[in-house]
């Protein structure tokens, strides 16, 4: 097939998937019937397992335009098929977003649905793609307002519902009689029917049945797993799926919905009392207080309010930027969120215009990132294919030699090919499924005594692998809350001395004062004030009250103040004219708020003393950022002095900043002004200095991950300074060690992108320390400095992480990407955070660790009802017991297999064979008692320097296996022919083949040989805890793998060992470059590739 006609949809995102067409062929779907008929539909099941196959056997190629079968496959590592049926639909229109009365005809729109979502085709683009919502039609700001605020009539609705379909996140619960079709189809079941129907041709009826027995319970188990999680998770959805909304039908017209109505463009109506919103909308009218735990995992509301308008303001024309629900997420409302309560101006309602609907709204994406998850990909569980294959390999063998002894003893057809096919069932254990669980199910377990619980059991057995942990520094390593140091104001460009409280009544009338009592998102929620623990804190240091208006005080107020704050009477001067005159004189009402954003570091109020014409402007947030905003003659000259200061002792600082603003800019212009344009010429108001406490148990913690060689990182959106003084205090950057702070600046006019290099501490300070201390050391740097070094240095990047410790001031997506960035240098990544801004990191990290007991906890794999990082090594432990049991089960169950599969070959030789009872005493009294028991070993009490075998194919552990084979083969063969040797020993007839000499010997030699084996490969320490079992035997166990390492090391003529993951290579080749690290106060530049097709860079260094 030609290239063109492989299409790539999703284009850049995480499930972007190759497209190719295909329209059914009816010869080939004859001889595929035919095929399945004269294989006793064994073709069928092999179609049904390869989606590939299918599509190929039965379509043959065509363009994507005219496909009726569309052939998916994932473009990630995992190689994924998919396929799906194109189906037709008639529509009044082509394009959703068109005016209806245009339409002249009925076209055909072809379409797909994979996984919940509906892949349309598009003429113009020649492709397949989904429609979300409004954001398809890149609408900006202004246009929400102008082309989308009016609403959608009723045909337009139904119009566009033919598109959207039903605004339902529909989580279906399948039936069990589609579940068990399912389940039932799994090739190891099949496999076991298999097995079964061979077993009873040869009259092994009890054996038969109990394998029959034990299928039954593991797939009546499994069902009951599967549907109740269907259920769970219907019912989590359906909760609030279906509500009644107010439609807004323009011209104040409103009618009564219901939410499945909605579609993309509609207006609704916000309640004063609140709702479950049913839909990813966008304010344009009103404010909105939000509880987004849902979605975010932080439990303190958040106010959300109305989407600028840069078209009404005059000097805002240019700020038109296009609508983006991530970019502007401080006015919208998200689906799943519960909108607490409403603030609106009289006469007018709070409306909001709905974006998406159903799968495409961010709860709905939640919901399918769990219905249709990732594969786990761990090389534990690709070795494990490939060790059946090899067990498989082996049966062959014994197959050959069986079918030979067979054909030489002249025996029967029928006896040739059964007991030849036995051989195989044998290699393939049937309890094999359930025991390489049991170890996950007992860790799973215990991990719930400490308060972990996991929503996916499997990556219990990866977290064993975890050699590097990222943690969020607030509320993680340090106390959630902030207490209040001091502060620090300045005046005329000049610090004063600090001072301990703000709440003085000298400094009631202060500007400083009043900016720590309006600049906050602070509201009352059922007379409790409720918001950022940050805000809570300066709040509640100044004394004040806030007091938020009724509907009639804010009509009397002319529409302006919907929240005032005042200071107490007891802060208050004595009175000058009359005590009311005077405490009017004091109130100052909140007009306008510029919520915090994490990638401007900063938020700002518009605010107007009661009595005043003109109005204020106060912002606060990080001493940088506010200090680039402000009047150069106002801020003072020790600034950066006074700030280092401060956070070199692990301080929280926090700038605020004012500016009186022009007595033209009235209240209508305020609310549609840019905040540029009010954040900027401020005037500098001085510093708030928090204290944020390092938690008890955070430096034992971080020092029993350091013993045991896991690298550990901090990513945080505090200052660099703080978070790199709290890296020293917890430990994570030793005394000794170096800081060196990377500062990159992007290209600017015609320069090329820049890296400067300057160390954290003086150089005094490391001087006198051991040579061998003096290669420690740390990198450091700023979430825009990491954003410039990822565009402009990819050759440095992943350099730069290999001693990355400190990364500040990050915003949540660049946590994302720096956990993909570890991943790809083959770091096995932990991420622990609070689950605020961590969700992203938590989700793409190997082991995602949320501190937060909220609903968020769905978007992480690991929650701990202990707000604490305690959990990591309790983890991490059981992680390594679960991989540890993994190993010693499989090896064996893959040495049982191999042990039987001897003794029956060498029973053949005689034309004899074990019993029904003596299988079923072996399967059911030895090896099932022995694995479950062995599963039993809990995790050893502390964590050592090394890590677990991440794979089963290894040398040390291939040559432990091939060794025991060969020392229970030699030892079969011995009493094999010492039985025959022995006097009393006569061959008997076939009919009675099994009851011989031979056949006890082995029997008796097999079984204290599973008991041996399953001696010898379940350790204990310093993975499990040992046992009785185990603990005499282990050191055998050792020398045995110790032996093969040594052995294998011989076999390669001691080659240099070249080091498998790609980060000890870098770490490697670092170790002999004298360029590395950079020296200090030394500039790295970043010149293009001499070839313009090449997107690497050139590094040179400049002293």
């Amino acid at each position: 097939m030609e290239k063109e006609d492989l299409k790539i949809v999703n284009k850049g995102l995480e499930d972007e998937m190759e497209l190719s067409g295909y329209r059914l062929c009816r010869w080939k779907l004859v001889l595929v019937g035919l095929g399945g008929l004269c294989t006793g539909s064994f073709l069928f099941l092999l179609l049904y397992w390869m989606p590939e196959w299918c599509v190929k056997a039965t379509c043959t190629r065509t363009t994507v335009r005219d496909a009726d079968v569309a052939l998916l496959r994932s473009t990630d590592e995992f190689k994924r098929w998919f396929r799906a049926r194109i189906r037709i639909m008639l529509a009044p229109g082509k394009d959703p977003y068109d005016n209806l009365a245009s339409q002249i005809t009925s076209p055909q729109r072809r379409y797909f649905t994979l996984h919940s979502t509906k892949y349309f085709w598009n003429d113009s683009i020649q492709n397949f793609e989904v429609l979300k919502g409004l954001e398809d039609l890149s609408m900006t700001c202004s246009s929400v307002h102008s082309k989308h605020s009016a609403g959608l009539n009723k045909n337009q609705q139904e119009y566009r519902r033919f598109f959207f379909g039903l605004n339902e996140i529909d989580v279906k619960v399948p039936s069990l009689f589609k579940l068990l079709i399912k389940e039932v189809l799994n090739p190891f079941y099949i496999f076991q029917l298999f097995s079964v129907i061979l077993w009873c041709t040869d009259e092994y009826y009890y054996y038969a049945m109990a394998i029959v027995v034990m299928s039954v319970i593991s797939i009546a188990t499994s069902l009951y797993t599967i549907k109740k999680q269907y259920v769970m998770l219907h019912d989590m959805v359906a909760a609030h799926s279906t509500v009644r909304v107010t439609v807004y039908r323009g011209e104040n017209e409103t009618e009564e919905a219901l939410s499945t109505d909605l579609v993309p463009g509609d207006v609704i109506v916000i309640p004063s009392n609140g709702i479950v919103m049913p839909c990813d909308a966008v304010l344009i009218c009103g404010t909105c207080i939000v509880n987004e735990s849902m979605l975010t995992g932080e439990s303190v509301p958040v106010t959300k309010t109305d989407l600028p308008n840069p078209q009404r303001d005059k000097k805002g024309g240019d700020g038109d930027e296009i609508y983006s629900t991530e970019e502007h997420k401080r006015h919208t409302l998200f689906c799943g969120t519960n909108v607490i309560q409403t603030r609106y101006y009289t006469g007018e309602m709070v409306k909001a215009v709905v974006v998406r609907t159903g799968f495409s709204t961010a709860k709905g994406q939640l919901i399918r990132s769990i219905l249709y998850p990732k594969p786990t990909d761990f090389k534990l569980y690709r070795d494990a294919y490939l060790f059946l294959l090899c067990l498989v390999a082996v049966a062959s063998v014994v197959f050959v030699y069986s079918l030979v002894m067979k054909i030489i003893n002249q025996e029967p057809v029928k006896e040739i090919i059964v007991k030849s096919l036995d051989i195989i069932t044998i290699t393939v254990p049937p309890a094999l499924p359930a025991a390489m669980t049991a170890g996950i199910v007992y860790a799973q377990r215990r991990l719930k005594k400490v308060g972990i619980f996991s929503i996916s059991p499997q990556r219990i057995n990866i977290c064993g692998q975890l050699n590097l942990v990222c943690f969020d520094k607030t509320g993680t390593l340090t106390e959630d809350g902030l207490d209040m140091w001091g502060i620090q104001r300045a005046e005329d460009g000049r610090f004063h001395h600090s001072e301990e409280k703000a709440d003085d009544k000298s400094l009631v009338t202060t500007k400083f004062v009043s900016c720590m009592a309006t600049c906050h998102s602070l509201t009352k929620i059922e007379g409790q004030l409720s918001g950022d623990p940050l805000d809570l804190k300066m709040f509640e240091a100044t004394g004040w009250i806030l007091v938020e208006a009724t509907e009639e005080e804010t009509a009397h107020h002319d529409r302006i103040e919907l929240t005032y704050v005042k200071p107490p009477n007891q802060l208050l001067p004595p009175p000058v004219i009359s005590p009311e005159q005077d405490m009017a004189s004091y109130m100052i009402g909140i007009v306008r708020q510029f919520s915090f954003s994490s990638a401007l570091q900063r938020m700002s109020v518009v605010v107007r003393q009661i009595g005043e014409r003109r109005m204020d402007a106060y912002l606060k947030g990080a001493p940088e950022v506010v200090a680039s905003l402000c009047k150069k003659e106002t801020v003072p000259e020790d600034f950066a002095e006074v700030l280092e200061d401060y956070t070199k002792q692990g301080f929280r600082v926090i700038a605020l900043a004012h500016r009186r603003l022009e007595s033209k800019l009235t209240f209508h212009k305020v609310q549609n002004i840019n905040r540029d344009q009010i954040e900027k010429n401020m005037d500098f108001l001085g510093l708030i200095i928090m204290q944020n406490k390092l938690k008890t148990e955070t430096p034992g913690v971080l020092e029993d991950l350091r013993r045991a060689n896991i690298r550990t990182v901090m990513v945080t959106g505090d200052n660099m300074l703080t978070a790199i003084s709290v890296a020293r205090d917890c430990g994570m950057i030793q005394p000794q060690d170096r800081v060196i702070i990377a500062d990159a600046l992007p290209p600017k006019d015609g320069q090329a992108a820049k890296i400067t290099w300057h160390y954290a501490d003086k150089p005094s300070k490391l001087s006198n320390k051991p040579t061998k201390l003096e290669v420690s050391y740390h990198f450091a740097m700023s979430g825009k400095s990491f954003a410039v070094i990822t565009e402009h240095f990819q050759d440095l990047l992943q350099k730069l992480v290999l001693h990355g410790t400190v990364f500040a001031r990050m915003a949540p997506d660049q946590k994302t990407q720096l956990v993909e960035t570890l991943e790809s240098v083959d770091y096995f990544v932990g991420m622990c955070g609070d689950g605020a801004n961590d969700c992203g990191a938590l989700k793409r990290a190997h082991a995602g660790i949320s501190l937060s007991e909220l609903e968020a906890s769905v978007a992480s794999p690991f929650t701990s009802t202990t707000p604490s990082i305690t959990c990591v090594p309790n983890l991490i432990r059981e992680g390594r017991a679960a991989l540890i049991t993994s190993f010693c089960v499989f090896k064996f169950m893959a040495l049982y297999s191999i042990i039987q599969c001897l003794s029956v070959a060498l029973l053949y030789s005689i034309r004899s064979n074990l019993g029904d009872f003596q299988f079923l005493f072996i399967d059911m009294a030895i090896i099932l008692l022995i694995v479950f028991t062995m599963s039993l070993n809990s995790a050893w009490k502390e964590l050592v320097a090394r890590r677990p075998p991440s794979g089963l194919v290894s040398g040390p552990l291939l040559f432990s296996v091939l060794t025991q084979i060969l020392i229970c083969l030699g030892f079969q063969i011995m009493w094999y022919c010492n039985t025959l040797k022995q006097s009393s020993y006569c061959f008997q007839e076939p009919k009675e083949r099994i009851m011989n000499d031979v056949n006890t010997t082995l029997f008796f030699v097999s079984s204290f040989q599973y008991l041996i084996v399953a001696i010898i490969f379940s350790k204990g320490k310093p993975f499990r805890q040992p046992s009785y079992k185990n603990c005499k035997d282990e050191p055998f166990s050792e020398g045995i793998d110790m032996f093969g390492t040594k052995c294998l090391s011989w076999l390669c003529c001691r080659q240099k060992k070249v080091p498998k993951a790609r980060y000890m290579h870098l770490a490697q080749e670092l170790s002999v470059d004298p360029d590395w690290p950079p020296k200090p106060k030394s500039t790295t530049e970043a010149k293009p590739a001499p070839h313009p097709d090449d997107c690497s860079y050139q590094i040179e260094a400049v002293s």
